[in-house]
């Protein structure tokens, strides 16, 4: 069994209901178990141009423990943001988007395919997956090629978009952060 990090936004219509869903189906999959869930932030919108304006996000991380091989993880991911209304297409990668899930790590692997690239490749430069992901776990070290603790990432993150801590909880593993160097 090994741990991996899912990356949760929305904002498109319930937002919150789409990232409290997204955590429920996640949890019915026999192959994973979501373990820990960080806060909610309200995030700007990452944009192709500046003049762009897309409503505000909705971004938590998720902690699971899994039992299935990344690309099953991917392959269930797509499947639970489908269910939430997101259809993928080249186009809107970057638009606005009922739910968007990201696979940030998984364990101590590293994958680079067409398909799949373990960890995220732009998991350093994202204020609005670092911050909750360090919340939740941030002596987490992210394998390479980043090699750091995510805390060391946010720490050193340059992405400007404004972000704030909600009010809001989604799943059963509401706020859990790991104990102090419980994992690496």
């Amino acid at each position: 069994m090994s741990s991996a990090y899912l990356g949760l936004g929305s904002n498109e219509g319930d937002r919150l209901e789409h990232l409290r869903r997204a955590a429920e189906r996640l949890q019915q999959r026999d192959a994973l178990t979501v373990v820990g869930v960080s806060p909610v932030y309200e995030t700007e919108a990452h944009t192709t141009s500046p003049d762009e304006t897309q409503p505000p996000f909705l971004n938590a991380v998720l902690r699971l423990t899994v039992e299935a091989d990344p690309r099953s993880l991917l392959r269930m991911a797509h499947a639970v943001e489908q269910a939430e209304g997101r259809t993928r297409t080249a186009e809107q990668r970057w638009g606005p988007r009922p739910l968007d899930v990201d696979l940030l790590a998984v364990g101590p692997l590293t994958r680079d395919t067409e398909a799949l690239t373990l960890p995220h490749p732009r998991l350093a430069e994202r204020r609005f997956v670092l911050r909750p992901w360090a919340d939740l776990a941030p002596n987490f070290v992210v394998p390479p090629p980043f090699d750091r603790s995510v805390q060391s990432l946010l720490d050193q993150c340059t992405d400007p978009a404004s972000i704030r801590r909600t009010d809001h909880t989604i799943g059963e593993g509401r706020a859990s952060p790991e104990a102090p160097g419980t994992e690496t």
